[in-house]
């Protein structure tokens, strides 16, 4: 679950609004007034822009912040690969890299190891995704799993976007932008070429993370629903300036960039941003706050309806990825099959699970989210991928059981579980350590093979075949 407003250090302030244009100084009359690069800063800091869109992206979708910092990032030693690199990482999703299947594929969760120390960035690997961090179009699923802090460094992912799902242990991340605790329950979004590093306050700490080649997260469009509902703006929080300025020899810049580490040294923290005013930051929602929508009266309502946020594509209504929750709601449907339906899917689906167990669960109520269609075998940590086309829906276990339900249509309440699903009209390649990997359920296809005819013809249609 988040954690509670008054257990957060008192020295962490946030800015509330998602796409807003904020301004914030750690020092006061740090920022300049009425101009963003004049001939000398404030307190002789450096103006330095960070583009997320080119100059020229309409304004409503431009997206760019200024610091003013201590000294330059360009102030660095140069870029060399990685020693040693992260073998488990892909931005390039083709056949030297990855392998296509269309078999219905679950995880369950993997332990977070306690030796070697793993950082955030060691600790980082990529089960699946498509296209190229190069050609700046696709996506990439990883998992992390880390055991100590990263000291002495940060990280620069210069291919895309970060969305970060904390499954286990929460994650206190210093950017640029200022500090964000983040606890199991909330995610965060770390934007294209800001740098940040990350410590781990409960210890070993594991979750899920997406990103996205050439596109940002942004608000679905609400339709028929209205002004309000799903995700608010006001419940995005930002960071408030926050900097150091202690001097730090051999500090490590960790570049991805083309799916490949490089490192570059340097004597400073790169955090030593002391004012900054812009659109273009870092953000966190704890998932609690999504007001979700569902069915009053028949029938199962499609998972689209719980998108949190979405990278959308030129094609309208396809996104390169939404992000896609199942929170605690009510179920009222009347005469209906409330698990969801059997289903081939022009999208493929990433499911992943932040807390609950699923097999209790379903036995309370047996409805929506795809964990509601798993008995078992479905773990807070684990995951499962159902790709394009591939058919999907509840096991044997769920299906007979709710079609003997005799109170099908009393409203009973989901709560306890919150499982979420990345999803994409790409179609993902599975790197070939998650398809051999002993966490792989090689047993998944057996949850369905139970399912029997219960077609029962009429009596005069069986004559008729007979004659």
């Amino acid at each position: 679950m988040a954690m509670e407003e008054e257990q957060t250090p008192p020295e962490l302030r946030y800015l509330s609004g998602l796409g807003n244009t904020f301004t914030s100084e750690a020092v006061p009359g740090s920022l300049p007034v009425g101009q963003n690069n004049p001939l000398v800063c404030p307190l002789g800091l450096y103006a330095e822009q960070l583009s997320g869109t080119s100059f020229t992206t309409p304004r409503a979708r431009n997206l760019r912040t200024w610091l003013y910092r201590i000294k330059p990032s360009v102030t660095h030693e140069p870029f060399y690969p990685r020693n040693p690199t992260n073998e488990r990482l892909v931005g390039e999703f083709d056949r030297t890299t990855t392998v296509a299947t269309p078999t219905q594929l679950r995880w369950r969760p993997a332990d977070v190891p306690l030796h070697p120390g793993l950082d955030f960035i060691d600790g980082l690997y990529t089960v699946c995704g498509a296209g190229s961090s190069c050609l700046r179009h696709g996506y990439a699923i990883h998992m992390y799993a880390a055991n100590k802090p990263m000291d002495g460094c940060s990280l620069c992912n210069a291919d895309g976007d970060f969305l970060i799902v904390p499954q286990q242990g929460r994650l206190f991340i210093t950017t640029e932008c200022g500090r964000l605790l983040v606890s199991p329950g909330e995610i965060v979004v770390i934007p294209q070429g800001l740098r940040f590093a990350v410590d781990l306050p409960d210890g070993p700490s594991r979750g899920y993370v997406s990103e996205i080649f050439g596109a940002h997260f942004q608000l679905p469009d609400l339709g028929p629903i209205g002004a309000n509902g799903l995700a608010s703006p006001r419940d995005f929080l930002s960071p408030t300036a926050w900097f150091e300025q202690e001097h730090h020899p051999g500090y490590t810049i960790v570049h991805k960039y083309g799916g490949e580490l490089f490192s570059a040294t340097q004597d400073f923290s790169p955090f030593n941003v002391v004012a900054w005013h812009g659109n273009y930051v870092p953000y966190k929602y704890d998932l609690s706050k999504f007001c979700p929508f569902n069915t009053v009266l028949l029938d199962h309502g499609d998972p689209s309806v719980n998108t949190v946020l979405t990278a959308p594509t030129d094609k309208p209504g396809v996104a390169l990825l939404d992000f896609v929750i199942f929170p605690p709601r009510w179920l009222v449907a009347e005469n209906t099959f409330r698990p969801p339906y059997y289903h081939r899917n022009c999208m493929s689906e990433f499911m992943g699970l932040i807390y609950g167990i699923g097999s209790s669960h379903v036995k309370r109520c047996k409805d929506d989210a795809h964990l509601q269609a798993k008995a078992d075998g479905f773990l807070p940590g684990g995951a499962s991928l159902h790709s394009c086309m591939t058919p999907h829906g509840p096991d044997t276990k769920t299906y007979e059981a709710t079609i003997s339900r005799a109170a099908a249509n009393e409203p009973s309440r989901l709560s306890g579980t919150l499982a979420f699903m990345f999803e994409s009209w790409l179609i993902p390649r599975v790197c070939p350590w998650a398809l051999d990997s002993p966490c792989r359920d090689l047993d998944y296809y057996q949850c369905w093979i139970g399912l029997k005819s219960h077609f029962s013809p009429p009596a005069a249609a069986v004559d008729d075949e007979n004659e």
